[in-house]
C-alpha cells in the first residue's frame, strides 16, 4: 500500500493542491535538467576539457560508476515536499532557525551575494526571480529544502525554506525500515544476522538505482526519499553527482536519471524518420548543441522496481536472494530542449543497444 494518496483519495482541496505542486515540479524539472547537465557542459567547454560522456554499461540496475569526481559537473541536492515537514523531523533532517533563508542568516554564512534591495519574496516559487535565486544557493553544500509555507492557511504556496539541510538518518536504519516494509526482516536489521544486514543494505541502495560505496549527496538522496515516506504527501529529491554526471530524481513514480548523450548525424537521421519528423524539426527541439560531430541531447531512463522490491502479496516474511535485481530499466526516452513546449519525449532504445 502506498505512503501517499492518489487523486481519487483526496479532499476537493488537497487536488488542488496536488495539481499546482505538479505544475511548479514540471517547471523544476526544466531547470534542474538545464542546470545539471547543460550549463555542467558549457562550463567544461569554457574550460577546454573534455566532456566525459556517461557510457550504457553505467546506467543499468546495479551498474558500478566510476569513481572519478569531475569539478565541472554540477552537485546538488533538492528537496521538493508537497506539504509542509513536521517539526519532529528536525531529529534527522536538520531544518532550523538558523539555517531558513532569511537575510540574516544568507549574510552570516556568505552562501549568497545580497544587496540591501533583498526580496523575501523572491523564495517563494511563483516570483520571477526564483531559478536565479536558487542558482546561487545551489552550490552550497548539503541541501536545499522547498516546502509548502505553513504562514499561508487559505492558499497553497511553496517556498525555498532552508539551506544547509543536513540528512542524518543512519542508514542502517533506512535500510531496516524498507526491510520490514518489504517483508525480509520483522523487527531488527540484524535479526538475521550480519551477513543478512550486510546485503540489506547494498539491496536499499539497489531499490533506489544508486551503487552502495555512492557520494555523500547521492547517499543523503535516497536516506531522505525512505524518511519521507513517513508522511502521507508526495515528495521528489533532485540530485547531481560530480562522479555519476548526472541527474537523479526520485519521487512516487520511482527512480529516473538523466545524462548527457552525442548522438552521430546517421542517428539523428534515423530518429528523426522514425518519429516522422524532418532532421531540421528535431535538431531545433531535441539538440542542444550541434558543432561538428556534436549533436548533444539529454537521454532519461525511468526505473521500475522487481517483484522482489516490492510487498509480498501474502504479506509473509520471505528470504533475501541478493543476486535477484531489485531494479529493471521501465523507460527510455530523449527528451526536448528545456523549455520546449509542443514536443513530447521520444523513445529511444540507448543502454541496451
Amino acid at each position: 500500500m502506498a505512503y501517499w494518496s492518489v487523486r481519487e483519495e483526496l479532499s476537493r482541496a488537497n487536488c488542488l493542491r496536488r495539481s499546482y505542486y505538479e505544475l511548479l515540479r514540471d517547471q523544476l524539472d526544466q531547470f534542474i535538467l538545464s542546470y545539471a547537465l547543460t550549463e555542467s557542459y558549457e562550463k567544461f567547454r569554457a574550460r577546454n576539457q573534455t566532456y566525459p560522456f556517461v557510457e550504457k554499461r553505467e546506467l543499468k540496475p546495479r551498474a558500478r560508476i566510476p569513481g572519478l569526481e569531475y569539478e565541472c559537473q554540477n552537485a546538488f541536492l533538492l528537496i521538493f515536499v508537497e506539504d509542509c515537514l513536521p517539526v519532529s523531523f528536525k531529529k534527522y533532517i536538520r531544518f532550523y532557525d538558523l539555517n531558513k533563508t532569511t537575510k540574516s542568516n544568507l549574510l552570516q554564512l556568505e552562501a549568497l551575494a545580497l544587496d540591501k534591495e533583498f526580496d523575501r519574496n523572491q523564495k517563494s516559487l511563483e516570483n520571477a526571480q526564483f531559478f536565479d535565486f536558487i542558482k546561487e544557493l545551489m552550490p552550497v553544500d548539503y541541501a536545499l529544502l522547498i516546502q509548502r509555507d505553513p504562514k499561508t492557511r487559505h492558499r497553497d504556496r511553496y517556498v525555498l525554506s532552508h539551506f544547509h539541510v543536513r540528512i542524518d538518518w543512519p542508514i542502517a536504519e533506512a535500510a531496516e525500515d524498507l526491510g520490514k516494509y518489504l517483508r525480509y526482516i520483522s523487527k531488527d536489521l540484524y535479526e538475521k544476522g550480519d551477513k543478512w544486514a550486510e546485503d540489506l543494505q547494498k539491496k536499499f541502495f539497489e531499490y533506489y538505482g544508486v551503487p552502495a560505496m555512492a557520494g555523500g549527496r547521492r547517499t543523503a538522496a535516497v536516506v531522505a526519499a525512505q524518511y519521507l515516506k513517513r508522511i502521507p504527501c508526495i515528495s521528489t529529491i533532485y540530485v547531481g553527482s560530480s562522479e555519476s554526471r548526472s541527474t537523479m530524481r526520485i519521487s512516487e513514480r520511482g527512480t529516473a536519471k538523466a545524462v548527457l548523450l552525442n548522438l552521430s548525424d546517421s542517428d539523428v537521421k534515423q530518429i528523426a524518420s522514425a518519429n516522422t519528423m524532418t532532421e531540421r524539426t528535431f535538431r531545433k527541439n531535441y539538440v542542444i548543441n550541434h558543432q561538428g560531430k556534436i549533436n548533444l541531447c539529454i537521454f532519461r531512463a525511468t526505473y521500475a522496481l522487481t517483484e522482489y522490491s516490492r510487498p509480498p502479496e501474502d504479506g509473509r516474511l520471505r528470504e533475501l536472494k541478493p543476486d535477484l535485481n531489485w531494479l529493471t530499466v521501465g523507460g527510455q526516452h530523449l527528451l526536448p530542449k528545456p523549455g520546449v513546449w509542443k514536443y513530447p519525449p521520444l523513445p529511444l532504445n540507448f543502454i541496451y543497444s
